[in-house]
């Protein structure tokens, strides 16, 4: 599978309407998590709520706690894909390219491409699906992104400086402000202004 095929892939199906009126086993576990990242896929949507997310499926709300524990149990889920898949494209680019400015401004645009096809995702990724919900879910978010820095950190060990220590930590930080502050944009803009918006010129003037 390519870089291209990965960053491609989306959790949602669609409006997140069941195949079958009964789902096997674990189906709608999965459903459930689809039909919450579609919701959060409606621009200007509001914060998600089991009542209509029950509605949105048409089961009740007693009928989803048989699935998850709690909704923050249910974001938990969304978390693990965004987690899950954005370590994977950037583990496809670390094996792909050598460390330096390039090996980073890849992982930049293959993460950038992720939250474009899964725009819910990136609602996800700056914690404004996240408001009013349990803390932990956003300290996974903030662990996330210190995954993310530490591996620009890696792939800018490399960069020619005079002080290289101090400035690959500051690229990297540099980046990972960079990232979060065009996921905002693009959630914000209902899904309009897209991160990737220019992005060789960007990372041309950070790296």
């Amino acid at each position: 599978m390519s870089d291209q095929e990965q960053a491609s892939e989306r959790f949602s199906d669609g409006d997140g309407s069941p195949a079958r009126k009964r789902p096997r086993p674990g189906e709608r576990r999965l459903q459930i998590l689809q039909t919450v990242a579609n919701m959060l896929e409606q621009p200007g949507a509001e914060r998600v709520t089991t009542a209509s997310l029950a509605a949105k499926i048409g089961v009740s709300e007693a009928a989803l706690y048989r699935h998850f524990a709690s909704k923050a149990q249910m974001f938990e889920g969304l978390i693990d894909f965004v987690d899950q898949s954005v370590i994977g494209l950037i583990r496809q680019v670390t094996d792909r390219e050598p460390p330096g400015p390039q090996q980073a401004a890849r992982i930049v645009a293959l993460l950038f491409q992720f939250a474009e096809k899964n725009p819910g995702m990136s609602r996800v990724m700056i914690g404004d699906a996240l408001v009013l919900e349990h803390e932990r879910l956003q300290e996974r978010i903030n662990l996330l992104f210190d995954k993310i820095e530490a591996q620009l950190r890696q792939s800018l060990k490399g960069m020619e400086s005079a002080t290289p220590t101090a400035d690959v930590q500051v690229t990297a930080s540099l980046l990972v402000a960079f990232m979060q502050g065009r996921l905002q944009r693009f959630a914000r803009s209902g899904f309009k202004r897209l991160p990737s918006e220019h992005l060789q010129a960007a990372l041309a003037r950070m790296l």
